[in-house]
């Protein structure tokens, strides 16, 4: 029977001798050093396997640098959002700074355009502020000129003629005075004596009139917009 069969069996206790296991060729040093030449190349020159740590430290060296300017923690430890915010307040009031600057600058120059218009316009003034009385009296100055004119080439003008020739002159030089604001100042006899208006050449004395008023008239007064251009002269009753 089958159970009567001695079955051997191995000692359990027995070692293994390790230098005996075969190992599978990929493991073997010659097909290593075919396989993979760099393995010959570090195995011949021990400079490269010296600086392959140099070079780990390097590389870990920049990767630290980088983290560190990414980081808003500095290496004491403080944040610097905070000096980031303080960056940006001072570049925007800088460039604050620099509008006004240009606007004061801009404003300056327009002041001074502003100013050189200015006295440019009034000195237009004082040349040219004549130009419409200047043309109201040229037809004046012509109408005396054909006057003169007729009574010096016809030896036969009649007086009349050349009275109402300067009547009709000098009531055009009346309404060109007119136009620009100028008044006469012609008191009547016996008006009383207005010294704002008035000036006083001579003193007479007349019993029949009453004291400090106007006796006669010598020469006419004129205002230009209300304001006294020339004083009436004449004679004030004592």
């Amino acid at each position: 029977m089958a159970s009567d069969q001695h079955i051997p069996q191995e000692p359990r206790d027995q070692e293994i001798d390790v230098e005996k296991v075969p190992f599978p060729d990929e493991f073997s040093s010659e097909n290593s050093s075919e396989e993979n030449p760099m393995a010959n190349e570090f195995g011949k020159d021990e400079t490269l396997w010296d600086a392959a740590p140099e070079i780990t430290i390097d590389a870990r060296d920049k990767v630290e640098d980088s983290t560190a300017l990414a980081s808003p923690v500095d290496d004491t430890g403080h944040d610097n959002s905070a000096f980031d915010d303080l960056m940006s307040q001072f570049m925007e009031a800088k460039q604050q700074v620099e509008e006004q600057r240009d606007n004061a600058l801009r404003l300056q120059a327009e002041m001074e355009n502003l100013r050189r218009r200015s006295a440019r316009e009034v000195e237009n003034a004082h040349k040219y502020g004549l130009d419409r009385f200047v043309s109201e009296l040229l037809p004046v100055k012509d109408s005396l000129e054909l006057g003169v004119a007729a009574a010096t080439t016809d030896e036969n003008v009649n007086v009349n003629t050349m009275r109402e020739g300067m009547e009709l002159t000098l009531k055009m030089l009346g309404n060109a005075m007119e136009k620009f604001g100028v008044e006469e100042v012609s008191p009547s006899q016996g008006e009383r004596f207005d010294p704002e208006r008035h000036q006083a050449m001579s003193v007479q004395e007349d019993k029949e009139k009453e004291s400090g008023t106007i006796s006669m008239v010598m020469q006419k007064g004129y205002l230009l917009n209300g304001r006294l251009a020339r004083p009436a002269m004449v004679i004030v009753v004592k």
